[in-house]
């Protein structure tokens, strides 16, 4: 695998140079992004807003491998995953190893109770059914929902099956987690309570966290955020009030 130099994030940050995405050809051809630079270091949340249409989709698609940009560079720590080309054989294991997801539905399985949704993704990557159940109890105990963990998706509130996506996203240890207006359907006490664990998790595991929000609610929380306009992005500094 390709590796740059010490241009590079430290191992599990991001690093987006130049990505372009255009669908189409001739009359249909659509520019969805245009020059988006992005960086997120280790242990740090970072908020991308911007109105419907702006390529926020399409960038989170890119950067989690669902679809091929059409040029620039995408960096997960000191490797090189995308250079007007995939650097990856193997783009199904790079998401399940090193890319958390976060939807605004939390997508449970619902036939499954609550520990097995957070350990299959740990038993589909080789662990034991043991360690797997092991690794997720922990991850729900930090999550404060380890008493359901013999639940069924269908028995638990809607913050609470946030909170076991949350956990399953977390599953693999990713590098990088990538949420998806994950505040989207819950009322403020529990949007910030999400926001919370999100940062609490990304500081104990130097995980590089984006958040894809329209939620005012959640916005004033971050230190810094991406504006996404046209398919181009702008950084500026945000509030980063205190959660705690």
């Amino acid at each position: 695998m390709s590796t740059v130099q010490a241009a590079a994030p430290a191992a599990g940050g991001i690093l987006i140079e130049g990505l372009r995405k255009v669908y189409g050809q001739g009359d249909t051809r659509v520019e969805a992004l245009k020059n988006v630079n992005m960086q997120v270091r280790p242990g740090e949340v970072v908020g991308l807003v911007g109105p419907s249409g702006s390529g926020k989709s399409t960038l989170l698609k890119c950067l989690g491998a669902i679809i091929e940009p059409t040029s620039g560079r995408m960096l997960l720590g000191s490797d090189v995953i995308y250079d007007s080309g995939w650097k990856v054989r193997d783009l199904r294991a790079l998401r399940r190893d090193r890319i958390g997801f976060v939807f605004q539905a939390p997508y449970l399985i619902p036939f499954l109770d609550v520990i097995d949704n957070v350990a299959l993704l740990p038993m589909l990557a080789g662990l034991s059914n043991a360690q797997a159940r092991v690794r997720a109890l922990e991850l729900l105990q930090a999550l404060d929902v380890a008493h359901r963990a013999n639940a069924q998706p269908s028995q638990l509130s809607g913050g609470e099956q946030q909170r076991v996506s949350i956990a399953r996203a977390l599953a693999n240890r990713p590098p990088v987690i990538l949420a998806d207006e994950p505040t989207a359907p819950l009322d403020s006490e529990r949007a910030l309570a999400v926001v919370r664990i999100l940062n609490r998790m990304a500081h104990q595991a130097q995980t590089a966290i984006i958040v894809v929000t329209h939620d005012e609610k959640i916005i004033p929380t971050f230190k810094r955020i991406y504006h996404i306009r046209d398919g181009q992005t702008h950084e500026e500094a945000g509030q980063g009030i205190r959660l705690d």
